[in-house]
């Protein structure tokens, strides 16, 4: 893998607070490659330079920890993962996450099982399926500590999808790159009804870009109730 300068993308880690190992650099690098390899048959980036990939997706997505401390164990669940991110960059970054990505695009699935089986990554599963039907009782509902998103939705519309399934006392934390005033006052009656709060606000820019980045951390005081989330489309057409 010696063909890669890693030096930036190191610091950038290191600047967030997480010291790679040269094993995890590695998977880093091999996450890459299989992204362009495989987006050249399927739409899952616009974003392919090195540099760009290293700093916009993967410091991204592991800058979670400037927010929320993803240093210890925890269920997380990615809802929206795409390429996988924010979840699959988390998972190796921070090693002892137990990772759902989920996905409503069987393609993208499989890209996820090459790269999981490729990195050789275990406590990590993809679930192929919309978020309006893993939410409901008995499946997924209620199961997990902290769910992510980097979807691009409006706040209320993603707390509709990503809130049931955190467990009462977690976490959701959506990955937002704009200001959120105004989204945030229209998702705060979506909040009340599914049972979260705003705790937190990190605002900061990627290490060394003018790259702007909202993290919004949403504690889970009490159960969501059972008619969310609706029928698909619906949180999306009319949000609470």
């Amino acid at each position: 893998m010696s063909k890669y300068n890693t030096e930036t993308f190191e610091n950038d880690m290191r600047s967030l607070g997480v010291t790679l190992t040269e094993s995890q650099v590695e998977q880093f690098l091999r996450y890459y490659e299989l992204l362009v390899e495989w987006n050249q048959v399927m739409n899952l980036t616009a974003i392919t330079e090195y540099d760009e990939v290293m700093k916009k997706h993967f410091v991204d997505s592991a800058s979670l920890i400037k927010a929320f401390d993803v240093s210890r164990s925890l269920s997380v669940i990615d809802v929206g993962t795409g390429a996988g991110f924010p979840g699959l960059a988390l998972k190796i970054a921070y090693p002892q996450l137990k990772v759902t990505l989920l996905d409503s695009l069987n393609k993208r699935v499989s890209f996820l099982n090459a790269i999981i089986d490729e990195l050789g990554l275990s406590d990590v599963e993809t679930i192929h399926g919309r978020a309006e039907d893993f939410a409901k009782p008995g499946k997924l509902r209620e199961k997990f500590d902290l769910c992510v998103s980097r979807a691009v939705a409006n706040l209320s519309t993603l707390s509709e999808y990503c809130l049931p399934y955190v467990k009462v006392g977690g976490y959701f934390v959506p990955y937002k790159s704009e200001k959120l005033t105004q989204e945030l006052t229209e998702a705060t009656h979506a909040l009340q009804i599914l049972g979260g709060k705003v705790e937190k606000q990190v605002e900061f820019k990627l290490p060394e870009t003018d790259i702007y980045r909202n993290l919004v951390v949403i504690k889970k005081e009490k159960a969501t109730p059972g008619k969310y989330p609706r029928k698909a489309g619906l949180p999306a057409k009319e949000p609470i």
